[in-house]
C-alpha cells in the first residue's frame, strides 16, 4: 500500500511539473514551428502551379491545409490566389575525377511564388533558393541517386517553410 502510494505522489508530480512547463512555455510565447496560423486572407486560397505533382507543390498543399486553408479548385471561390511561376531542381557538376568522372554534384531547388488578392496584389513574387552539395561514387549509383531523392525532398520541405513563414506575415490591406 505504501508503495502504491509513493508511486501515485510520483506521478501526480510528473503530471503537476509537465503543466507547469506548458504553462511556462505558452507564458512566454513560445509556439512549435509550423504552428503559425494564416491571415484570414488565406483561409480559401487558389493555389495555382505548373506542376502539382513535384516535392514543393505537395508539400506545400499540405502545409496551407494543415494551417487551416481550405483550397478551392476555382479561382472564383477564392479569397486569394497563391500562384507559383517557378518551381525547378537543377543539378550541376562541382568536380570531376582524373577519368572526367563526377565526384561531387550541386542541386539548386528555387521557388517563386506571389499572392494575389481580389482586387490587390498581396505579397510581391518572393523567390528562394536553396543548394546543397553531394559526393558522388559511380559504383555506389543507386544509394547516391537515393541521397540526392532525399535532398530534393528535405529542401522542398525547407522551401515550404520558408514560403508559409512569409504568408503567415501577410499584411492585408483592410
Amino acid at each position: 500500500m505504501a508503495i502504491l502510494k509513493v508511486r501515485f505522489r510520483q506521478d501526480a508530480l510528473a503530471v503537476l511539473a509537465a503543466f507547469g512547463a506548458a504553462a511556462a512555455l505558452s507564458a512566454c510565447g513560445f509556439r512549435l514551428a509550423g504552428s503559425d496560423t494564416l491571415p484570414g486572407i488565406l483561409a480559401r486560397p487558389y493555389l495555382s502551379l505548373k506542376d502539382p505533382y513535384t516535392d514543393f507543390a505537395r508539400e506545400f498543399e499540405h502545409q496551407l491545409k494543415s494551417s487551416g486553408a481550405t483550397l478551392q479548385l476555382v479561382r472564383a471561390n477564392s479569397t486569394a490566389t497563391i500562384e507559383v511561376t517557378k518551381d525547378r531542381v537543377e543539378q550541376r557538376t562541382l568536380s570531376v575525377s582524373a577519368l572526367n568522372i563526377p565526384t561531387e554534384y550541386e542541386l539548386t531547388y528555387t521557388v517563386t511564388f506571389a499572392v494575389q488578392g481580389a482586387d490587390q496584389e498581396l505579397l510581391p513574387p518572393q523567390t528562394i533558393s536553396l543548394s546543397k552539395d553531394y559526393s558522388f561514387e559511380e559504383n555506389v549509383l543507386l544509394a547516391k541517386e537515393h541521397e540526392a531523392d532525399i535532398l530534393r525532398q528535405q529542401m522542398a520541405r525547407d522551401l515550404v517553410t520558408i514560403a508559409m513563414r512569409r504568408l503567415t506575415r501577410l499584411k492585408t490591406g483592410s
